[in-house]
């Protein structure tokens, strides 16, 4: 063996072992409990019966039940409604702002920062800032309808309108991550392209459609598969607005797994939700980043 092949095999077996520790701990950080869920989805585990925890007579008996639980059948739909919604005005709020603010000077480079403050903010915070938005004795926005002579109902339990409050409310937290995305992009788009397209007399539509967005397209579509990803971490909103009322009408599909878990100590059943929710997740990610790649032959 030569020299080379030597320094090339003690290389490789350093890398392995630096890499080691970093590997144990990712591995008992995020697979073993996640492991331990899925063995949980397989039993009937309550926390009232601990021996329940390795009853594996039936695996498949919380998966059955699923198909056929309209609680959990209507938070599917709930958190559908909320990701779609959610994600697409979060792209398009953070697209539009993106392009009014691209430009260089101080004043926009602070109002820049301004519109960040949302995102870096901790989701418990966020919450109750909405909470008092949505509050009608303390809401300055109740206050101003006041002033305007205009009835609002309370947002946060109506029927109508609650989870339309969630979607504004995870709209204003999260637009300022599409924002960074599509900023960043847009400027490291070469001016020469726009300039030549101005020159053949094309309109500042066109230069959009026709040379802006093939270059932002896929930062468009990673932004929104990352944000369709986070949308199903909404539960510090829904649980400090709304407990998932009124009614279900806000009971997305993590919020019935803990009320099933820590209301009605179904650890087992609650495990099954999360794995499919999380199989769920993956199928639509992928799905995401299949359109991305083919966009050309879809269009």
């Amino acid at each position: 063996m030569t020299t080379t092949n030597l320094l090339d095999a003690e290389r490789r077996r350093f890398n392995r072992w630096a890499l080691a520790p970093s590997l144990i701990i990712l591995f008992v950080i995020a697979a073993l409990p996640a492991l331990y869920l899925l063995a949980a989805s397989l039993t009937p585990f309550q926390l009232v019966n601990p021996g329940s925890a390795t009853d594996f007579s039936a695996p498949f008996r919380n998966y059955r039940l699923l198909p056929g639980d309209p609680r959990f059948v209507n938070s599917l739909i709930v958190q559908a409604k909320l990701s779609f919604w959610g994600v697409l005005f979060q792209v398009l709020l953070g697209l539009l702002l993106a392009l009014l603010l691209n430009a260089q000077s101080r004043f926009i480079e602070f109002t820049r920062t301004f519109f960040l403050i949302p995102m870096v903010l901790p989701p418990i915070v966020v919450g109750v800032i909405w909470k008092l938005i949505y509050t009608p004795d303390i809401s300055p926005l109740y206050y101003a309808a006041g002033l305007l002579n205009f009835t609002m109902p309370a947002l946060t339990s109506s029927v109508n309108f609650a989870l339309t409050a969630i979607i504004i409310a995870d709209t204003w937290e999260w637009f300022p991550f599409t924002f960074l995305m599509v900023l960043a992009a847009l400027q490291t788009i070469p001016e020469e392209y726009s300039e030549a397209a101005l020159m053949d007399g094309a309109g500042r539509l066109q230069i959009f459609f026709h040379v802006t967005l093939p270059f932002i397209a896929p930062i468009l579509t990673i932004s929104a598969m990352f944000r369709l990803i986070d949308s199903v971490k909404a539960f510090p909103l829904i649980f400090l607005l709304t407990g998932g009322g009124p009614g279900s009408v806000t009971e997305v599909t993590n919020y019935y797994a803990y009320l099933m878990a820590f209301d009605f100590n179904e650890i087992g059943y609650s495990s099954a939700i999360t794995i499919v929710m999380l199989v769920l997740v993956v199928i639509v990610s992928l799905g995401v980043m299949w359109m991305g790649r083919n966009r050309e032959a879809l269009t």
